[in-house]
């Protein structure tokens, strides 16, 4: 059996076989024919020196990768963000059996993304170097043998990470169109609406990378980094003594607006080389695991002109509902209701791109907040015990039921249907 490298020479594809085999449920689409002949077609070529050579540095600082569990590259700790750490591979060990090029993109067209982003056959395959070369990119990031990709790993990279960073590099050539040359143009931001626990901090992750490696330059938010300081959400409890929903950080109500204003304002006129800002970062291990605003020293450095920056939160585009409906989920989510009006100038106006990844049922969030803390206990590192997840989880539930549908059938507040991806996932968090 022959297994494909990214790596190896793309001009030996014509000379193995197309055979591919992938188990029924595995995370991947049944494959479909396409009578495209990459090898003799004159489409395929040899990797670009500057795609395939790998990027030297750091990796981004990010949220993490929460879709790796316990197993993630990156570790938090007190100076900085993300720290490098040993690898174990949270994947099946078995190999999948990609024995082409060819093979490989009729997988990319088996995917489940394909259609709604509009691709087709003709557009892979002249691309398809592309393709590969982000692959290999990605490979590197989340340190995967590229030798013995997995079907999930594959599906990850190429249903999915990829898919989203083509539609990511279309809505901004869209933005930067509209600009006339030797025009200032601000950094299109993209935010990313998804519960907790779904992948979307991983996803940004990886994006950001891309970015990178791809020479453009990128910001990341997250509205954790707008949460009010310790002394603030103290106050917060203080003037809501009987709402459980407002006794820790997490809905609306428990982040400093005007300092969201002033750092999106701020990061979104990076447009010249020269113009420097720092990005607030949250440090939720303080006081006890209550949180607070980690030192401004600690907070990363970005540089302009910035192409993107990639805004990612649980409860971002949610819109605020009339008070019989917020009410009948949860009398205290009345409050709540209330705090949400002032967020579409705080967060939503600024963002002009939207990708919302559509969880079929809440629960999912419990499960996957639990996942996580299994998976750091048994590493040995401090983590909540099933009943403190559950009491954690259970103030964010109620948003997610009276928030959720609307999001899901009318978009984010603000949100323009030419310029929205909506992803629906499932319990593994792959697209559906």
């Amino acid at each position: 059996m022959a297994v494909l490298s990214v790596l190896s020479p793309l001009s030996t594809a014509s000379s193995l076989s197309a055979t591919s085999s992938s188990a029924p449920g595995d995370g991947a689409s049944s494959s479909r024919p396409h009578p495209i002949d990459l090898a003799s077609s004159g489409r395929l070529s040899k990797l670009s020196p500057s795609l395939s050579a790998h990027s030297g540095g750091a990796l981004p600082a990010t949220n993490g990768c929460s879709w790796m569990q316990g197993s993630s590259i990156y570790h938090q700790t007190d100076g900085n963000r993300w720290r490098l750490k040993p690898v174990r591979s949270i994947f099946p060990t078995k190999p999948a059996q990609v024995s082409s090029v060819q093979d490989l993109f009729d997988f990319i067209c088996s995917g489940p993304l394909f259609d709604k982003l509009g691709l087709n056959p003709e557009k892979v395959a002249e691309s398809v170097d592309k393709w590969l070369a982000y692959g290999l990119h990605l490979c590197r990031l989340f340190q995967l043998n590229d030798l013995y990709l997995t079907v999930p790993e594959k599906a990850r990279l190429y249903h999915y990470y990829i898919p989203v960073f083509l539609w990511c590099e279309d809505q901004i050539s869209q933005h930067f169109s509209k600009f006339k040359e030797g025009e200032d143009v601000p950094p299109l931001v993209i935010g990313f609406s998804a519960p907790q626990g779904c992948g979307k901090t991983t996803l940004v992750f990886a994006l950001n990378y891309l970015f990178k490696v791809t020479g453009r330059k990128c910001a990341t938010l997250s509205i954790d980094d707008f949460y009010l300081t310790a002394e603030g959400q103290a106050k917060l409890r203080e003037e809501n003594p009987e709402n459980a929903l407002l006794k820790l950080r997490g809905n609306a109500g428990s982040h400093d607006l005007q300092f969201s204003v002033e750092t999106l304002t701020a990061v979104t006129n990076l447009t010249k080389e020269g113009m420097k800002m720092k990005l607030p970062r949250y440090d939720k291990s303080a006081y006890n695991g209550k949180g607070d605003r980690a030192d401004p020293s600690t907070w990363p450095e970005v540089e302009g002109p910035l192409t993107a920056v990639l805004f990612e939160g649980w409860m971002l585009g949610f819109k605020p509902l009339p008070v019989d409906v917020v009410k009948a989920v949860d009398p205290q989510l009345e409050i709540v209701n209330k705090n949400l009006e002032a967020y579409y100038d705080a967060w939503d106006k600024f963002v002009k791109a939207w990708i919302v990844i559509k969880i079929q049922d809440p629960s999912c969030v419990y499960q996957w907040r639990l996942q996580a803390e299994i998976a750091m206990r048994e590493a040995g590192n401090p983590g909540m015990s099933d009943e403190e997840v559950e009491d954690f989880v259970s103030r964010y539930l109620p948003a997610y039921n009276a928030y959720l549908p609307t999001l899901y059938s009318e978009g984010p507040n603000g949100s323009d249907p030419e310029h929205l991806l909506v992803i629906e996932i499932d319990e593994g968090r792959n697209p559906l």
